[in-house]
């Protein structure tokens, strides 16, 4: 299916929607996500015509005190993760270009949650620097949230900015407290892990 010449909303309607904490890899189908103070990043691979995207919370973090963390809501770890399944499809990092958006201060508060859209922002530009990728297009940080759609296929990308009412900020807050919980919960055993 050629993407590119549907509208926006049609494509919006198609897309695999990436949840904070979350990535994707896709050949053609679109990928969508909504963004608060979490940034996206968008590899692609236009002679291989494959792109990802993936939906990282802080720039790093560390372990719980019972161990366990979602590193993927991490963007050092999003990162990786996001090239390595690229590589593992035949991108080549020679070739990989990006887009990223995102790092909004959309809800007003105090204390170092108020530069996490700033923190965010400044790690997805140093580290598409350090690895060597260029960065084609951005939009970073402002007082609004984001929609943002991208066609792997051919790296196109939309990004709406969304002006941010108290209930578009409670959406989103909501959406990323909800996930970040699932981090203080302890896994419960597999017990259908074989051990040799």
């Amino acid at each position: 299916m050629d993407y590119a010449s549907l509208p926006a909303r049609e494509i919006e309607r198609l897309a695999r929607n990436v949840a904070p904490g979350a990535w994707a890899v896709e050949r053609e189908r679109p990928l969508a996500t909504l963004l608060g103070s979490c940034v996206a990043v968008c590899l692609f691979d236009p002679q291989t015509r494959i792109g990802g995207l993936n939906h990282f919370m802080l720039p790093n973090m560390q372990r719980s005190s019972h161990g366990e963390v979602d590193a993927l809501l991490a963007g050092d770890y999003a990162m990786e993760a996001l090239l390595n399944a690229l590589l593992s499809q035949g991108a080549r990092k020679a070739r990989l270009q990006a887009k990223a958006f995102g790092g909004g201060t959309i809800i007003e508060t105090t204390g170092q949650s108020l530069a996490i859209g700033q923190r965010n922002a400044h790690f997805a530009r140093d580290w598409l620097k350090r690895e060597g990728i260029p960065l084609l297009a951005s939009d970073f940080l402002g007082p609004w949230s984001r929609k943002l759609l991208f066609l792997p296929g051919n790296g196109d990308a939309w990004c709406k900015r969304i002006v941010t009412s108290h209930a578009t900020a409670e959406v989103i807050a909501r959406e990323e407290q909800a996930y970040a919980a699932t981090l203080n919960k302890p896994s419960e055993p597999d017990n259908n892990v074989e051990l040799f």
